[in-house]
This record gives C-alpha cells, structure tokens and sequence, in this order.
C-alpha cells in the first residue's frame, strides 16, 4: 500500500497547424501523505524532454494548492512542438509537495511518449490520432525515482552560478571602467 502515491487527471491536445502542446493539469486525488501534519501542499510540475532526457523549453508549475490531498488545479499550459518531434518527445508531469524551508518533494509522476507503456503511450497517441481535441485520462502517480538527475541538475546550476559569479565580476569591473572612461 506503501507504493499508491495517488492520482492525477489531465487532458492533452495537440494543434498540429500551428505545433502547440497544451497540457490541462485538471486534479489530483488521494495524494500520499508527505507532511508530519498529514497534509500536503500539492502543485505540478510539467517538462518536455528530447530523447536523450534533456529538458526542451521552459519548466512549467501550477499554483500550489496548501494542505489538499484532492487538489483541483484546472490551469494549462502550452509547449511548442513540431509534429515530427512527437515521436520522439517525453513529456514529464511531476507532483511535488511545495515546502518553503527545504526543495519540494516529489510526490510521484508520469511520463508520456511512444517510449513509454501502456497508458503513458495510450494517452500520447490518442491526442495525436485526435488533433484539436483535448483527450482526458486519469493516471496512477509513479514512483519519481529520477531525484539524482535533479540533484546533478542544481549541482550543475551551482556551478554555473560560481562560474557566472566569476564571469560576472570581471565583466563588471570592465564595464564600470568603460562607463568611467567614456563619462570623463
């Protein structure tokens, strides 16, 4: 019982004239409890990966909907695809449980594309066959066990940070000496 880590409901529609993805993130059910206080403060998170599992585009987010195990979000979110990509893309919806102090915790996800089985294949192949029209399912949340890959992603970010800091430094003075120069 351990590994039931609830439900999510969302609709896909795929436009293929003007390539746009739209993900309805509708509601989640029977969250798994990720709180002390038996509660949680459920919102979604959606990427799109490329075949390789390197993230395409912007990440998006619902709001946060605070101590609701059954949270009912109804907000959409559009991602540009072209239509020779949808065979090869990943999208990955992630519930996380939103907590100010550490990162958010995964809840459980799911991932769609032609790699993937069962329903997560169904659902993609449906909103391609049915183009236009937004194609509904409910899914059982997965484990997310990819935690390392966002572990290596904000090591990778801190070290962009410390570079950028250095890079920026430098710059900085330089610029302040060009602005100098050019004011005198």
């Amino acid at each position: 019982d351990d590994q039931y880590l609830g439900d999510i409901c969302f609709s896909l529609r795929y436009v293929p004239t003007s390539g746009k993805l739209t993900v309805g993130i509708l509601e989640c059910k029977r969250l798994k409890k990720m709180d002390i206080t038996g509660a949680s403060d459920p919102y979604v998170k959606i990427k799109l990966l490329d075949s390789k599992g390197k993230r395409i585009g912007k990440k998006k987010k619902t709001t946060v909907k605070n101590a609701n195990l059954n949270p009912y979000y109804n907000e959409s979110f559009v991602f540009m695809v072209e239509q020779s990509m949808l065979r090869k893309v990943t999208l990955e919806i992630t519930v996380l449980d939103y907590d100010r102090i550490g990162g958010s915790d995964p809840i459980g996800k799911v991932r769609l594309g032609y790699s993937r089985k069962k329903l997560e294949k169904k659902h993609w192949a449906e909103m391609v066959d049915n183009p236009r029209r937004p194609v509904i399912h409910w899914h059982v949340l997965q484990t997310p066990e990819e935690d390392e890959e966002d572990e290596d992603e904000k090591k990778k970010d801190k070290k962009k940070e410390k570079d950028g800091k250095k890079d920026g430094g430098k710059d900085g003075k330089d610029n302040k000496d060009g602005k100098d120069s050019k004011d005198g």
